[in-house]
């Protein structure tokens, strides 16, 4: 099913194309939503930017768009406002007509994608050497809203957790293995590590004050990369030991990724640097194999090096990141490939993209994304630290969000008194873990937050705990007028005649645009922007005073189509929070 804006483009097009001939296909509609609903729901403003071409007024122009459309029983006649602001109002009858062909659709109108794309996402990508901490926050939520919306969308999706799972730091840590847990080698069950983050910086802190741990340390990274069989066999113990704290918090956040260290690709490096050397695309500057690529340059204005093989013979984050590039497009038949990282790391992305093409393994139809997100902040608004001053642990994180949300609600209402433990435990854990990632999904990917526990906690507003608690309302609205949303027939007719009830049927479609320009803009905050202003339109439709009655309402055709405008909404809310990747409770 298209969307309102969709027809509403399509009809502006087709007066396009009536005024200007088939040049007028080009044309971008510009159609958007009104600032001000006076003016109706859509507008377009396209007559404004024909005027000046065609030696007209912009009024004069809207006035002649206007006589060439065909709203049918889209809209009522269109309007034109100002110097030229076409408008279109919806008629309720068409909103009916439109929610009755979607009230029995799971997917509530969102249609799968007519050519499925083989979409890799690449995202979280902790390096195994510590334990997951605040710093992968903001790329694991990030990455698996994108992840779910488009699998939702129809394509097939990899995700991909592109581990730090090779590097100098390993012969630090091996030795650290080898001196204090000797019987690991023969026997790696027992290898067991309550605390990466100590461990790590029990061997970092040998690795610093002991000089002959420091050169053992050394020559257990030569004894690794050379494929020494007992480096390896505790390098292989060690991350997988890693990879089991990290799956703990995925499998927690209810996330699924494919691991893929940058190991895998340790073999296919010093074919990428003998592939850009043969191409004529790498040279040597100052004993380092560089790629030097137009437009990039340094601060002097001087060019800037892509490095792909370090003056010492070492490979970077560049050669790797190359070499799982044309894996992913060559071996993977990736059509698109999405990365989510800090947001500072865009030029290396920018440069990588640009190299790739450079030497054509990533031909011009494969699409190549960078996510780039902001960073996490505490109160001071320097990156989010504890309060000595450490680096947070993912896990703490998500320990203390439950066992906040345990108090807020424990004091927000004082009828779960009556709950069973198991049942609150629940309760705090839905809303705990849903209010870290909601709190993140809502802000802007580039720019930097603050974390408050006590806004992301907070029972109203733009936050978790207010939409979760928005569902179940909705939900028990439905159980206190005796009726299974789920009973409701398939073809039930919809009365909108309040103007709260209009309102809601607008903000019930507007959902299929919205996860059309999420997906196209990867901006997962314009979803909760979105279901926030869903739950307010519906609180508007409920309430005694503003809205209308449900439960009670007569005759029973108005009460059924209240009830159905309430299931819908819950369904909506439902969906989008699962988008969200966020769990929905039944009673809160």
């Amino acid at each position: 099913m298209k969307s309102i804006p969709e027809r509403i483009e399509a009809i502006v097009r087709q007066a396009l194309i009536h005024l200007l001939g088939p040049d007028g296909a080009e044309v971008d509609p510009l159609v958007r939503q009104t600032q001000d609903p006076k003016f109706g729901d859509y507008q377009s403003n396209v007559a404004m930017g024909l005027a000046k071409r065609l030696g007209k007024k912009p009024r004069d122009v809207a006035a002649e768009l206007v006589a060439a459309m065909d709203v049918g029983e889209l809209s009522e006649p269109p309007s034109i406002a100002g110097p030229g602001f076409i408008n279109f109002r919806i008629r309720p009858s068409f909103l009916a007509a439109e929610l009755e062909a979607i009230q029995a659709d799971p997917r509530l109108g969102m249609p799968q994608v007519a050519d499925p794309q083989r979409i890799i996402v690449d995202f979280s990508s902790p390096n195994l050497a510590k334990e997951m901490h605040v710093g992968h926050l903001r790329s694991t939520i990030i990455g698996d809203a994108i992840a779910r919306l488009l699998e939702f969308e129809g394509h097939d999706v990899l995700r991909l957790n592109h581990v730090g799972d090779w590097g100098t730091q390993f012969g630090m840590l091996i030795q650290h293995v080898r001196e204090t847990q000797p019987d690991v080698l023969e026997h790696p069950e027992r290898f067991h590590i309550d605390d990466l983050e100590s461990f790590y910086r029990e061997a970092k802190a040998r690795f610093d004050a002991d000089s002959e741990f420091a050169d053992a340390a050394r020559r257990a990274v030569v004894d690794l990369q050379s494929g020494d069989p007992v480096a390896r066999r505790l390098w292989e113990v060690f991350c997988t030991e890693s990879l089991r704290h990290a799956h703990e918090i995925y499998e927690r956040l209810g996330i699924r990724l494919v691991d893929r260290g940058e190991s895998f690709y340790n073999p296919m490096l010093p074919q990428v640097v003998a592939e850009f050397q043969e191409r004529g695309l790498a040279v040597e500057a100052e004993g380092a194999v560089c790629v030097f690529l137009p437009g990039f340059t340094n601060r002097e204005g001087g060019p800037l090096p892509l490095i792909i093989r370090k003056s010492d013979g070492g490979y970077n984050y560049e050669t790797t990141d190359l070499a799982a590039l044309r894996h992913r497009v060559d071996v993977e038949k990736a059509q698109r490939v999405i990365y989510i990282t800090d947001i500072r790391q865009r030029q290396h992305f920018e440069m990588c993209f640009a190299a790739a093409r450079a030497i054509g393994w990533v031909p011009d139809d494969v699409q190549l994304d960078h996510v780039g997100f902001g960073m996490v902040l505490g109160p001071d608004r320097r990156p989010f630290k504890t309060r000595e001053g450490g680096t947070v642990k993912l896990k703490d994180l998500l320990d203390e969000a439950v066992s906040r949300a345990a108090a807020v609600i424990d004091a927000e209402d004082e009828r779960r008194s009556e709950m069973s433990p198991e049942e609150k435990a629940e309760i705090a854990r839905v809303v705990g873990l849903g209010a870290v990632k909601y709190a993140d999904l809502s802000h802007n990917l580039t720019s930097d937050y603050v974390f408050d526990w006590d806004t992301m906690l907070a029972m109203d507003g733009n936050t978790a705990p207010y939409m979760l608690y928005a569902y179940a309302r909705v939900r028990s609205i439905g159980r206190r007028a005796g009726v299974e949303f789920d009973s409701l027939p398939a073809d039930l007719p919809l009365v909108l005649e309040h103007e709260s009830e209009i309102a809601l049927a607008k903000e019930l479609l507007r959902f299929s645009h919205v996860l059309q320009q999420v997906s196209a803009d990867l901006r997962p905050h314009l979803l909760t922007d979105y279901l926030y202003g869903l739950s307010r339109a519906f609180s508007t439709f409920y309430d005694r005073d503003r809205g209308v009655r449900v439960i009670d309402a007569e005759p029973e055709s108005v009460r059924l189509s209240r009830l159905r405008l309430c299931d819908l909404t819950a369904r909506t809310l439902r969906l989008g929070l699962h988008l969200l990747g966020i769990e929905v409770l039944e009673q809160m």
